[in-house]
């Protein structure tokens, strides 16, 4: 469990209870998309007047409630997917730009199969609990790298997730450290200030750590579908596959799996909410729109 120090300060975060906010009003435009609803009606939805409802989405997303609408359409998200042939490309030839945060490139470092057999045995483990703009961040950290980055709303579910690593990675020692993880965390949501590489220890079968890698080559803001990723890695059956390598992501967020949808265009379940899904894949596109503006 968290010190209780430190569960306080991040129950108290003010970045946390904008992001609720937000999760709050983005759930009212999703369920209401056809209508439409106003300001107005999002403002009363969520309890705040209609200045403070705008201006707090809009210091979070950049835009507005209304346009940020407008990112999670399904009919949005199928123009998307007609990219594919180019998405595809750059997947193929690693020249899209992508595989960066923040400006900053993602070094991936995968555990060899006799580490794998000891199970973390002699590796350390720092873990600590942060405030994210998606909401609160559970992030675990070694010498090697980030190996775990998860997602949360209650305080409850930090336990499972100090359980949920030990059973990842069952012999090695657990500390539970926020100031050690700090600055990996600020590397990938403090807008680059820490500077340096981002480093990822993964663990996972080689088609795994295959489509995981091709996750990274998605550009911010864009997104695949299933079967393309599987056409990209060469491997266009194993599409029940490759779903189950995305949903077994333990590196949230920087392992980006929440740019993948359906066929469809639907965006599909997310392992830390589909809600939040909503929300990563609207904030991105936000951020394109703010920087071409």
């Amino acid at each position: 469990m968290p010190h209780p120090a430190t569960r306080v300060a991040i129950e108290n975060s003010e970045q946390h209870a904008h992001y609720k906010i937000v999760e709050r009003a983005i759930t009212y435009l999703v369920a209401n998309q056809r209508e439409q609803p106003s300001l107005a009606l999002v403002a009363k939805q969520v309890g705040l007047s209609e200045s403070r409802l705008q201006r707090v989405f809009t210091d979070w997303a950049g835009v507005s409630p209304k346009q940020f609408l407008q990112f999670l359409t399904k009919e949005h998200a199928k123009q998307v997917l007609t990219h594919a042939p180019v998405l595809e490309a750059a997947l193929v030839s690693g020249l899209s730009g992508s595989g960066r945060l923040h400006d900053l490139m993602v070094r991936c470092e995968s555990i060899t199969p006799g580490e794998y057999k000891k199970q973390g045995a002699g590796l350390t483990i720092e873990y600590g609990a942060h405030s994210s703009p998606f909401g609160f961040c559970f992030i675990a950290v070694t010498s090697r790298g980030v190996c775990k980055l998860a997602f949360y709303d209650q305080q409850r579910e930090h336990a499972l997730l100090v359980d949920e690593l030990q059973a990842d990675w069952p012999n090695a020692t657990l500390v539970h450290s926020p100031t050690g993880t700090e600055y990996s965390f600020q590397q990938i949501f403090g807008n680059g200030q820490s500077g340096g590489d981002i480093k990822l220890l993964l663990k996972g079968t080689p088609f795994r750590l295959q489509v995981w890698e091709a996750l990274l080559r998605i550009p911010s803001g864009q997104l695949l579908s299933y079967q393309q990723v599987a056409d990209a890695i060469g491997k266009p059956n194993s599409v029940r596959a490759v779903a189950s390598a995305i949903a077994s992501n333990h590196i949230g967020y920087v392992i980006p799996c929440h740019r993948v949808i359906r066929n469809t265009g639907g965006l599909s379940e997310y392992r830390w909410g589909a809600y939040r899904k909503r929300s990563l894949i609207g904030w991105e596109q936000a951020q394109i729109v703010k920087r071409v503006d």
